[in-house]
C-alpha cells in the first residue's frame, strides 16, 4: 500500500486562522497535513473523503475474509459477505469477484478508494437491475439502421 502521507499538502497550524480559505480549498482537493510545533500532526480532510475510506476499510474486512476462507470458490465466499451478488448468474458471480478483487488491490496500491468503490457499486447495480426483472427482455435487433427525426 502507498504511503499516503507523501503526497498530503502540508500547512502549519497557524495557517488554519491565516489562510484558511486555502487550507480548507486543499483539504476539499484531498488530504492536508497540518503540523504543529506541540503535538503530532494531524491530517484534515472532506467527510466525503473519510466516508469513502471507512467503506473502502468495510469491503476490505469482507474481501480479507474471503479470501482466507478456505471453503468454495472466491464468489461463493464473497457471496456469503455480499448477499446482493446471489442475484447474479454463477458466471457473473465469477467475473464479479474477479473484478472486484483487481478494483480493491488498485485502490489499495494507489490510496484511491473510489477505484473499489465504484467497482462494488456497478456490480451491485447491475444484481439489483437483474433482481428487479432487467434485462431478461429479449433484444430485437434491426438489421439495417433507421433514421429518426431530430427531437
Amino acid at each position: 500500500m502507498s504511503d499516503m502521507t507523501s503526497a498530503l499538502r502540508t500547512f502549519q497550524s497557524s495557517a488554519l486562522s491565516r489562510h484558511s480559505a486555502e487550507v480548507f480549498a486543499a483539504a476539499d482537493a484531498g488530504p492536508v497535513e497540518v503540523t504543529r510545533r506541540d503535538g503530532d500532526s494531524l491530517v484534515l480532510m472532506s467527510s466525503r473523503l473519510a466516508e469513502a475510506n471507512d467503506h473502502l476499510l468495510e469491503f476490505a474486512a469482507q474481501l480479507i475474509a474471503a479470501t482466507t476462507d478456505d471453503r468454495g470458490t472466491l464468489a461463493d465466499r464473497l457471496s456469503e459477505r455480499l448477499d446482493w451478488m446471489l442475484a447474479l448468474t454463477p458466471e457473473d458471480r465469477d467475473i464479479c469477484a474477479a473484478a472486484l478483487v483487481r478494483a480493491a488491490r488498485a485502490s489499495f496500491s494507489t490510496g484511491q478508494s473510489h477505484l473499489a468503490l465504484a467497482e462494488l457499486a456497478s456490480w451491485r447495480s447491475t444484481a439489483t437491475a437483474l433482481a428487479q426483472g432487467l434485462g431478461n427482455d429479449e433484444v430485437d435487433w434491426l438489421d439495417e439502421p433507421e433514421k429518426v427525426a431530430r427531437p
